[in-house]
């Protein structure tokens, strides 16, 4: 958390807040240990009166293409968020960089966990390239996710949250396109089917425009949930058939939905409507 949806859906916000061709006139690093790469003080120099040139995204990252052959890439990791506000607005204790643009805003990175990263490269693809396709990208196909899956033997889970298999998916968007799919979580990938494999290929696709189409998932109350750029909590949560649903009924068979442990990462199934894995 945040996964593809929530990150899709601050690069939005980030765009049509207008910060492209904005000149970045100040740079401030409060929490040196989110710069990787370089040193906070390389960093802030580096990009200083850089102009953003574009926003985008790939799998969990941010990219921020600047002036002067120079990439950002940001991953917010588990609290990582955006405010843009007028700098005379009260700064939260945890806004660990500040970008002064130069139209007078500034764009503060916000972290309580302090786990997001910041990376400034001029070669982004070394760190893109180890990241499996999108399964958003037009071009991916339901043939070539199954012949992906074909060649792996792990179960369907872990496979799903390794992002050089597949780019975006966390915790939750792989329990939902599971239950979608009608597939156990703990099933073999190579065990599944041509239609299986399809079902989980457009379940993916599925839960995915539906997190982006509600601005992502919130989870609780907390500051440190998911929240867009104006500090909006995402819609998606009330939308989940099955993640952090323990106990309630599951939407196509009634059946009280389990949390499991697979891989070390909770997981939540429905007992009935998700076949446990078949001996190989």
């Amino acid at each position: 958390m945040p996964e593809l949806p929530e990150v899709e859906t601050v690069v939005r916000n980030l765009r049509q807040a207008g910060l492209e061709n904005r000149r970045l006139r100040s740079v401030r690093v409060n929490w040196n240990r989110i710069i990787t790469g370089c040193s906070a003080r390389t960093f802030a120099a580096r990009i200083k009166n850089r102009t953003i040139l574009a926003i985008g995204r790939r799998g969990k990252f941010i990219i921020i293409r600047l002036s002067g052959n120079n990439t950002l890439l940001i991953h917010l990791r588990m609290t990582g968020q955006f405010t843009l506000t007028a700098p005379t607005a009260p700064r939260a204790g945890h806004a660990h960089i500040v970008l002064r643009l130069d139209d007078g805003r500034e764009l503060r990175y916000l972290d309580t966990r302090k786990f997001g990263r910041w990376q400034l490269t001029c070669a982004p693809h070394l760190v893109l390239k180890r990241l499996g396709p999108e399964p958003l990208e037009r071009t991916f196909r339901a043939t070539e996710f199954a012949e992906r899956l074909a060649t792996h033997r792990r179960i369907l889970k872990t496979l799903l949250l390794d992002q050089s298999f597949l780019a975006g998916l966390g915790n939750i968007y792989t329990d939902e396109a599971l239950w979608e799919a009608g597939l156990h979580p703990q099933r073999r990938a190579n065990t599944l089917q041509q239609a299986e494999a399809k079902a989980l290929f457009m379940a993916i696709q599925k839960v995915l425009r539906q997190g982006i189409r509600s601005a992502g998932t919130s989870l609780g109350s907390g500051k440190s949930n998911f929240a867009n750029l104006e500090g909006r909590r995402g819609r998606h949560q009330h939308q989940l058939r099955v993640y952090q649903q323990t106990g309630t009924p599951c939407p196509r068979c009634g059946t009280p939905i389990r949390r499991i442990i697979v891989g070390q990462r909770s997981t939540h199934i429905c007992p009935v409507c998700q076949v446990p894995m078949r001996s190989v």
